[in-house]
């Protein structure tokens, strides 16, 4: 078999990718992930040991994270680039070795993926790759199911860890819990209560990376606040951004003031208009297009430079492949890689393309973050006591290609006028353009932000079941969530972990869970596929 991947929805006929990957990926490309996910078990058993003789290097846990973050589907495409971090990886387990026998540390019981070494030619380590993939990982399908349920969730949470560490925020006990869930990989015969135990611990670890990386985005560009965001074109230069990373906007924006370009945020960039040190640059002039999965169709001849800053990179059509450029760990094979964020090349493209011409649009609303939703929590819940509000639905997560996803919209559209909706991530764009009204001058509809804000939302729900003295599934509250890639895996983990029950996921279930493990989530949470918007609404209702 030439690859095997069911890390994303998507996956062909909900079972795995074995040709080529429906997000575009290579074989060859799935095969080196495969493998750096492999060398990962080795460094994080190193990482593990050494913590546990107080040895420890910050270079490494963030070496680890970026190497997870850069295998989260439509981040890195690049072969050239995973095969030298693989080989990042030997040395760095070459160095640290001896940093552990310096310091006195004797092991002999180091699994394969420790003293494994690659190839060295780069045939030879994409086939080392191949013989390391999903399904010769375990032969034990449940077992395996859940430790790929713990792998994915590792690859969201690193990709939260890494938004914060850019920023300047870290927590050494998401390091260690990381380095203690790779080496734990390394075991052959885990029982299925270890692998529940992890991945459940995946999810408490990775509230509190929501809760540093929440700190780091407000502590550096203020809390959201409610803004309006133009989807017009402004005639000019335009380079319109994508992906989820708040300091590539903000330093391309400190780049282009005053050069005439105006900057458009793009898919889960969206909710960038309400942090107050970003909103305050006028030439963030609006959004540009709707999610992720329609950028083919959306950036089709237009005259505009795209700078992908985090996953949701797909291969650019030929129409503007020349004005497509990549930051940080996203590279695609034959985009410009911008290093050292100097946007001076993406910047002299805009101005070379001549320009967007003046065209019409719709208005979004997004910036109702945590703090903005709490200044009005007595409002909010003297409606609920009132009866003007009777129910909340959490209605977020990724969107995506494939069909079913209109549901979410037609969920919206038919929630009751006593009900407010919040959401968040790309999900939105099924709906959010959509005027359901207000309560009590409270809108129905309330943008979070992106998934990386979803901490935001577990707030809001924290709060209210504080305030009114019950446990959350206690709350007239109910989670409609769509996922595609791994980021919304931990954040399904981190609802679970918080003990949320009654979720509602789609638009179909996970690859890699297992009939017994789906028994075990729906007899231990009630995790149900979601199956019409009437059904579910009348289901949800009638409690």
């Amino acid at each position: 078999m030439g690859m095997f991947c069911y890390q994303c929805e998507q996956t062909v006929q909900g079972k795995g990718c074995t040709v080529k990957g429906v997000c575009g990926k290579e074989p060859s490309t799935s095969s080196l992930q495969d493998l750096l996910i492999y060398q990962l078990h080795g460094l994080g058993w190193l990482a593990n040991e050494g913590r546990k003789n107080n040895v420890k290097d910050e270079a490494v846990d963030k070496y680890i994270i970026e190497a997870l973050f850069t295998t989260v589907t439509n981040v890195n495409f690049y072969d050239a680039t995973i095969i030298s971090l693989i080989q990042t990886a030997e040395k760095i387990k070459t160095d640290f070795i001896a940093k552990l026998k310096n310091a006195g540390v004797v092991f002999d019981n180091a699994p394969a993926s420790v003293t494994f070494t690659p190839a060295s030619s780069d045939a030879a380590i994409i086939a080392q790759g191949e013989a390391h993939s999903i399904p010769a990982s375990q032969p034990n399908e449940d077992i395996r199911s859940l430790q790929q349920l713990l792998v994915l969730g590792l690859k969201g949470l690193a990709a939260y860890a890494d938004h914060a560490y850019v920023l300047g925020r870290k927590d050494e006990a998401i390091f260690a819990f990381v380095a203690e869930a790779l080496a734990a990989l390394n075991k052959e015969n885990p029982t299925v209560d270890e692998m529940v135990a992890l991945n459940m611990k995946c999810g408490q670890v990775n509230i509190r990376t929501m809760e540093i990386l929440d700190d780091a985005n407000t502590g550096t560009y203020g809390h959201p606040e409610p803004t309006k965001v133009s989807t017009a074109w402004k005639a000019g230069p335009a380079i319109v951004v994508s992906g989820h990373d708040l300091l590539d906007l903000e330093q391309l924006l400190k780049q282009t003031d005053g050069t005439g370009v105006n900057i458009y945020t793009h898919g889960e960039m969206l909710p960038a208009h309400g942090y107050p040190e970003l909103k305050k640059y006028q030439h963030l002039v609006g959004h540009f297009g709707t999610a992720w999965q329609n950028q083919q169709k959306e950036f089709d001849n237009v005259p505009a430079a795209f700078l992908f800053t985090t996953n949701c990179i797909q291969k650019p059509r030929e129409s503007y492949s020349d004005r497509v450029f990549t930051c940080g760990l996203v590279q695609f094979p034959g985009c410009v890689h911008v290093v050292n964020k100097d946007f001076s090349a993406v910047i002299n493209k805009a101005k070379a393309l001549g320009g967007l011409p003046a065209k019409d649009g719709i208005t979004l609303t997004t910036g109702f973050a945590r703090n903005t939703v709490m200044s009005v929590a007595g409002t909010v819940i003297d409606a609920v006591k009132a009866g003007a509000i009777k129910h909340f639905f959490l209605v977020g997560g990724c969107d995506g290609a494939k069909p079913g996803r209109n549901y979410y919209t037609e969920f919206v559209e038919k929630t009751p006028k006593d009900t407010v909706v919040l959401t968040l991530a790309c999900g939105k764009f099924r709906f959010n353009h959509l005027d359901i009204g207000e309560i009590g001058g409270i809108p129905r509809l309330l943008d979070v932000g992106q998934c990386n804000d979803a901490y935001s939302a577990v707030k809001i729900a924290l709060a209210l079941a504080d305030a009114f003295k019950c446990g959350v599934n206690d709350l007239p509250l109910s989670f409609i969530l769509s996922w595609y890639e791994q980021k919304a895996v931990v954040i399904l983990l981190s609802l679970l972990s918080l003990g949320i029950k009654n979720i509602r996921l789609g638009p179909t279930l996970p690859a890699f869970v297992t009939p017994n493990i789906l028994n075990f989530l729906v007899e231990n949470f009630n995790i149900m596929p979601i199956t019409t918007p009437d059904q579910d609404l009348a289901a949800i209702l009638k409690k």
